[in-house]
């Protein structure tokens, strides 16, 4: 069971999901583990009069792709962790 949650957790940092804000204008890339791994920002998102509206942009995607990467998580792990009586810091 122990060699299952190993391998599960290097499944999860090996892949790569994203989550996007403003209509696709921002695009965060996270890996299995919450890790960011990528940005990418359409010019179109870029006004240097309003800053904050693109920080909040960054900030909405990288939650969305950490909620991805949770979700995930959630996928992989948690019937390993039910096997085993659950996981401490573990948010399942």
């Amino acid at each position: 069971m122990q060699q299952d949650l190993a391998a599960a957790q290097e499944e999860l940092a090996a892949t790569e999901v994203d989550g996007q804000s403003g209509g696709g204008l921002v695009k965060a890339t996270v890996n299995g583990s919450g890790e960011l791994r990528g940005l990418v920002i359409d010019p179109k998102a870029v006004d240097p009069d309003d800053t904050e509206t693109l920080a909040d942009l960054v900030i909405a995607a990288v939650h969305a792709a950490n909620e991805n990467a949770q979700q995930l998580q959630q996928e992989k792990l948690g019937p390993l962790a039910q096997g085993l009586g659950g996981m401490p810091g573990l948010p399942f």
